[in-house]
């Protein structure tokens, strides 16, 4: 499919994980692909792979954020698909009872704060164009509580998830929608450092998951590039949630 035909799409986080996986589906479907991160390596190659354009940025830092959509535009002349996906869970982030204020604030200027920033900052290319497609990686995080809390993470997520349903609103009739995508447990770099590497920390979390097995960032792509294509046109101010169900799960039989 081509539903994405020369449209210019500015994803952060795309070095690994969902952010390449959106990229090289992007790419499929026709996209222009503007490839932010800050490993410059891993961005490279990706930009190199899907024949875009690689930014390095900051994207918790707002002259960093002005620039990288300023250099889109000057290059392909349009700003149509923002994927705001960049984003951190370091081991420090744990019960609030652990978490100490610096873990606290580190994760929600790059979780939060720079989802408020790429924003803030692509909205003025959408208004003028008169339409737009803004995708925030929220979580399932966001509306599912955790024994086992990443305090901040889960914060972060809730907020990002907030902030966009109300900016969905807002500017909804622009012609611009704004959704957060929530996914459940991916199997990405960040996850098998975290879960996947320990078979017994996945399975405690593989029992809640009724599909009973973590996403493929395959598929978490082929969902944002849903939201980012007219095939999404009546969706906005939405909480998308691809979980494999597990927002929906009472008691999951093994």
């Amino acid at each position: 499919m081509q539903r994405l035909q020369d449209r210019v799409a500015v994803i952060t986080g795309a070095g690994s994980g969902i952010g390449l996986a959106t990229a090289q589906r992007f790419a499929q479907e026709g996209a222009k692909i503007v490839a932010v991160d800050l490993d410059e390596a891993a961005g490279t190659k990706v930009a190199d792979e899907v024949g875009g354009l690689f930014v390095r940025a900051d994207v918790a830092n707002e002259d960093d954020v002005v620039r990288m959509y300023q250099t889109a535009f000057d290059t392909f002349g349009s700003v149509d698909i923002a994927f705001n996906n960049a984003g951190i869970s370091p081991p420090e982030d744990d019960s609030i009872l652990d978490t100490g204020i610096e873990a606290w604030r580190r994760v929600q200027e790059v979780n939060l704060t720079s989802v408020y920033l790429c924003c803030k900052h692509v909205l003025p290319y959408m208004r003028r164009q008169g339409k737009g497609s803004i995708i925030n990686t929220a979580s399932f995080v966001a509306v599912l509580g955790s024994a086992t809390s990443q305090i901040s993470y889960t914060a972060s997520k809730g907020g990002v998830l907030a902030m966009s349903r109300e900016l969905g609103v807002q500017f909804a009739r622009e012609g611009i929608r704004v959704n957060a995508l929530c996914p459940g447990p991916v199997d990405t770099p960040l996850l098998r450092e975290l879960f996947a590497k320990d078979p017994e920390r996945a399975q405690r979390r593989l029992v809640h998951v009724p599909i009973g097995r973590f996403a493929r960032a395959e598929e978490i792509a082929a969902a944002v590039a849903f939201l980012a294509s007219d095939d999404s046109s009546f969706i906005t101010a939405s909480e998308f949630l691809v979980d494999g169900g597990i927002s929906g799960a009472y008691v999951t039989p093994l």
